[in-house]
């Protein structure tokens, strides 16, 4: 018995001195591709300064973008970053957005719109929160919907169509006096 542990902990020691070689190791190594799961967790998605999009941009992950984009931006259960080198002409559509950069056109969020230091959007914003840092530029008007009265306006629907009906009946009583 004495003899197996003294074997058993010289296998320990080994392990720490067998991580920085996999790190030194090419791509496709075991470390890498732990990394990689770990940014595939993350799910975020970098569009870098030097890219132009012109058209409609939809996603199922969180985005930020660092250079142009012109057309249509639909990320409705995720977080669009605008970096600080980022301009956007576009309609945007997500859960929540970060302007650090500039935005030309509508946005809509349906958590919220945060314009931090030196952003800009000149634009409508439709949003139950919104923040506008110190030093940042907007110009437009802003819609702060809840999500109870979002939830009420379809209700009210149903109720508008019942009430053409009433007025019939309202007119038939009018026509018998």
């Amino acid at each position: 018995m004495w003899k197996r542990d003294e074997a058993v902990k010289p296998v320990s020691p080994p392990p720490p001195a067998a991580m920085p070689p996999p790190a030194s190791a090419p791509v496709g190594a075991a470390a890498p591709r732990s990394d990689v799961r770990t940014n595939m967790e993350k799910d975020i998605v970098n569009i870098g300064k030097s890219v132009v999009i012109k058209g409609e941009l939809n996603g199922s992950e969180d985005l930020t973008i660092e250079g142009h984009v012109e057309g249509t931006i639909q990320l409705r259960d995720h977080v669009l970053t605008i970096g600080p080198n980022g301009r956007i002409k576009a309609q945007v559509f997500a859960k929540a957005v970060i302007v650090l950069g500039e935005v030309t056109g509508n946005v809509t969020a349906s958590e919220k719109v945060d314009i931090r230091d030196n952003g800009s959007v000149d634009g409508d914003i439709v949003s139950p929160r919104v923040a506008i840092a110190e030093g940042a530029h907007f110009r437009g008007s802003v819609d702060m919907q809840r999500k109870a009265a979002a939830q009420e306006k379809p209700a009210a629907k149903p109720a508008a169509q019942s009430a053409p009906a009433a007025q019939p009946a309202a007119q038939g009583q009018a026509v018998a006096r």
